[in-house]
């Protein structure tokens, strides 16, 4: 009984100090309809990163679910849009006007087809390539210069269309590869807001979970 009293309670927060100079977005589609689909391991991974920070992704605003949370002596805010994948530009770049954060300091967690679950990819700045929630958010902001952190989900089987396969959920095994990548992902981000970008980009890029 005090085992459930306890989970019920909000987690201990530490109060965040300073101005924002990080936002991290994990982008996915909101609602129960799309819990653990491939499309969604930025959501997925946002909810590891925000289970390290000790923190809930749960007040709603810039069209958002946010939280507040100090990640290597920053404070950064933590998004996942409820905007829909192809509309998430929206919900960043609202936070980026309002906290006047550059492109370089929106760090965006997104799912990747051309990388196999439990891989990760992670980029200074580039194109969106055919993500539709990437390429909103460079078309709002008219930059390419946002720090990336793109999760495998698998390639797309020939007889599958590809709406279809984004939205279809991960097997045990790939289920298990991508927490394990999502892991990977949220050290990541940690590495990232501490200047150490290369540091991670070297010690996860194209990492494959077993």
């Amino acid at each position: 009984m005090l085992k459930d009293i306890f989970a019920s309670l909000p987690y201990n927060r530490p109060a965040p100090r300073g101005p924002v100079e990080y936002i991290v977005a994990g982008l996915g589609n909101p609602g129960t309809k799309y819990e653990n689909t491939r499309h969604n391991a930025g959501f997925i991974a946002m909810d590891v990163l925000a289970k390290r920070c000790n923190v809930r992704i749960d007040r709603l605003q810039f069209k958002a679910l946010t939280a507040e949370t100090m990640i290597q002596g920053h404070r950064v805010l933590l998004m996942k849009p409820e905007t829909f994948m192809n509309l998430s530009g929206e919900a960043v770049t609202q936070a980026m006007r309002f906290y006047k954060i550059p492109p370089e300091h929106t760090i965006i967690l997104f799912d990747d087809i051309s990388l196999e679950p439990g891989q990760l990819r992670i980029r200074r700045k580039g194109s969106a390539g055919t993500h539709n929630g990437m390429r909103n958010i460079i078309a709002l902001s008219n930059s390419q210069l946002f720090p990336r952190v793109r999760l495998g989900v698998g390639a797309k089987p020939e007889a599958w269309d590809l709406a279809d396969w984004v939205l279809s959920r991960f097997t045990q095994q790939e289920n298990e590869q991508l927490q394990k990548a999502a892991e990977h992902a949220a050290e990541a981000v940690e590495l990232i807001v501490n200047d150490q970008i290369d540091e991670a980009m070297n010690r996860f890029n194209k990492v494959m979970t077993q």
